[in-house]
């Protein structure tokens, strides 16, 4: 399980462990936390009053400092997994729904036509449409794209990377999602 670190202001920094959530608490890092009681953990008894420290862990906590960067400025890097992710493991060539190791890359203008390996200029494609459009631009390969490739945002990104979040995590995220966010449908 992971918690959703996220700077004072409420914008994502990263996926923590219960333990760094854990460091950030003792360090008297969190500044406010949302969503539920994850995990409480016991430390040693104080030797003077005889009690015992106590920290609970939330799912989402918001820690000192401000965000070093614009969220809106960011480029979320391009990873197979939330690729097929963004895509809804679904083939924009014959709109087939596929588990993910039958899935590809797929350039719409090809590595080979200098495309870039870039968000909008790829996406979700099954190995047969891939292997049939080759080296060719759908239009040369006859092939029209079912829908858009588009750059995820900061959010997005975030729910993109955790394939187990729990359902306050993506409330908190899904209020900051585009209306026209696919994952949102």
């Amino acid at each position: 399980m992971k918690v959703l670190k996220v700077s004072a202001q409420g914008v994502p920094q990263s996926w923590i462990s219960l333990e760094q959530a854990v460091i950030h608490s003792a360090a008297g890092d969190v500044r406010w936390v949302a969503g539920s009681e994850v995990a409480v953990f016991h430390g040693g008894h104080n030797a003077i009053t005889g009690l015992q420290s106590v920290i609970a862990v939330n799912s989402i906590i918001g820690t000192r400092g401000m965000s070093r960067f614009n969220p809106f400025d960011l480029t979320p890097n391009l990873a197979n997994n939330k690729l097929f992710a963004r895509d809804r493991n679904v083939c924009a060539y014959c709109g087939g729904d596929y588990d993910e190791y039958d899935l590809t890359r797929e350039h719409i203008v090809p590595l080979a036509h200098k495309g870039p390996d870039h968000w909008m200029n790829v996406v979700t494609a099954c190995r047969a449409c891939n292997h049939r459009k080759g080296a060719r631009t759908p239009e040369q390969a006859h092939m029209p794209l079912l829908y858009a490739p588009y750059q995820p945002s900061l959010w997005e990104d975030f729910i993109l990377r955790n394939r187990r979040i729990l359902s306050d995590q993506m409330e908190f995220l899904a209020a900051h999602l585009p209306r026209s966010s696919r994952l949102l449908n």
